[in-house]
Parts: structure tokens; C-alpha cells; sequence
């Protein structure tokens, strides 16, 4: 990893690379979307409103995986001193907010005619909401530190995405270790309990979701740096 410290290296290949992930990202969502919304039929059980699952289920995963990538970060900040854990640490925490935010509201409004509740403290919902309230912390750490570390996070902001990582096996877990008005586990290593009839276009939104998110992690990475370097050359100039 340690090849793509250089920041020049390293956007000869993010460029090319962020469109090679947003444009096939964009088509598979919009095909998963498409079947989802018009070829699929509706749930026996839910009806029409299981459709939201193509939307709900990708936020999720995302809200998670971006914690991890946050937490991946901030070991190579720490141990190894990678130059860029730091700004790919930032870039993460927004979009990594935001799906987060998209499977809270999506799973409200799943949950009022599954339910007959908006809201409930049970143990997957509080500590998604919990993984929320963290992200909205590091980035406003982030944020406070940025510009006395070039644009990258403090050593007490990638101790904080650390430490935060202990939540996402309690998200993963929570179905399965307190009673919940949420559903247990559909999709495991041994299979599926989703019809397959339902199951399939999952596998386009997931993807196309998982390819969006990685193709707006280098543009933010991009931005960061360019920024980093205007107010390098700033701080120069007046130096100078």
C-alpha cells in the first residue's frame, strides 16, 4: 500500500478509476432499481412494501462497511504512518453518514405498515442510530483537526474510528442476541430466507450501491488533496 503514499501516484490512478466505478455503480442501480420497482412481484406477507428492501438493505450494509473502512484507516494511520490513511479516512465519513441516515429513514418508513411503528428502541435500530451519532462525531473531529494535519485526521480522531468499530458486531449481532421487532438474519454464508423471486435484483442495487460509494471516496479523496495542496502553496506564499 505504501506504493500509493505518493499523492501524485496515487491519483494517476484514481482518476480513470472513479468513473470506471461510478458509471457501471449508476447502471447496475438503476437496472436493480428498474426490477425491483417493475418485474418482481409483491411479498405475500408485506405486499408492495417490501420493495424498499433494495434501497434499505444496500444502506445498511454501507453504513457499516464505511465504519470498517474508518477503522481500516486508522490502523494504517497508526502503525504504519500511511500519508493517505488520514484523508481516506475523512473521505469516507460523509457518504459513510449518509447511507447510514438513508437505512434509518428507509427502515422507519419499512417499519410503520410492517410494525405499526415508526420507531423502535430495539437493539438493531439503537445501535444503527448509535453508528450515525458516531460518524456525525468523527467528521465534526475531523473537521476540528484538518487543518493543523493538512487535511488528514488527528491521532485522537483515528483512535476514536477505532474505538467506534466495536458497534458494527453489535449492529451485525443484535437480531440475534435480543428479542426484536426486526427481522433475524435473511442473508448468511448457508443462504437466503428471501425468495429467490425477490432476492435477485439485491444483488444489482448492492453492487451498483457498493461501486457509487467507492467511486465518491475517491472523489472526496481527490478534493482533500487538491485542497491540501492549494493551502500548502498558500501558507508559502505568505510565509514567503
Amino acid at each position: 500500500m505504501h506504493r500509493f503514499a505518493n499523492p501524485a501516484r496515487f491519483l494517476k490512478i484514481a482518476r480513470p478509476l472513479t468513473a470506471w466505478l461510478f458509471w457501471p455503480g449508476l447502471i447496475l442501480l438503476l437496472a436493480g432499481a428498474g426490477c425491483g420497482l417493475l418485474v418482481t412481484p409483491a411479498d405475500y406477507l408485506q405486499g408492495e412494501t417490501v420493495r424498499i428492501l433494495y434501497i434499505h438493505v444496500p444502506a445498511a450494509w454501507l453504513g457499516m462497511a464505511g465504519w470498517t473502512g474508518i477503522a481500516i484507516s486508522a490502523l494504517m494511520q497508526l502503525i504504519w504512518r500511511h500519508p493517505l490513511a488520514a484523508v481516506a479516512g475523512r473521505a469516507i465519513a460523509v457518504p459513510g453518514a449518509l447511507f447510514t441516515a438513508i437505512c434509518l429513514v428507509t427502515g422507519s418508513i419499512w417499519g410503520r405498515p410492517t410494525w405499526g411503528t415508526w420507531w423502535e428502541w430495539d437493539g438493531r435500530m439503537t445501535s444503527m442510530l448509535v453508528l450515525f451519532f458516531l460518524y456525525l462525531g468523527y467528521i465534526a473531529l475531523a473537521n476540528a483537526s484538518a487543518r493543523q494535519d493538512q487535511g488528514g485526521v488527528s491521532p485522537v480522531t483515528a483512535i476514536f474510528g477505532l474505538v467506534g468499530a466495536v458497534n458494527i458486531p453489535i449492529i451485525n449481532r443484535s437480531v440475534v442476541w435480543w428479542n426484536s421487532l426486526h427481522q433475524g438474519p435473511s442473508i448468511t454464508l448457508r443462504g437466503s430466507s428471501i425468495d429467490l423471486s425477490l432476492l435477485w435484483p439485491l444483488g444489482f442495487t448492492l453492487t451498483g450501491f457498493s461501486l457509487l460509494f467507492g467511486a465518491i471516496v475517491l472523489m472526496r479523496m481527490r478534493t482533500i488533496l487538491a485542497r491540501n495542496k492549494v493551502e500548502a502553496r498558500m501558507q508559502r506564499l505568505a510565509r514567503g
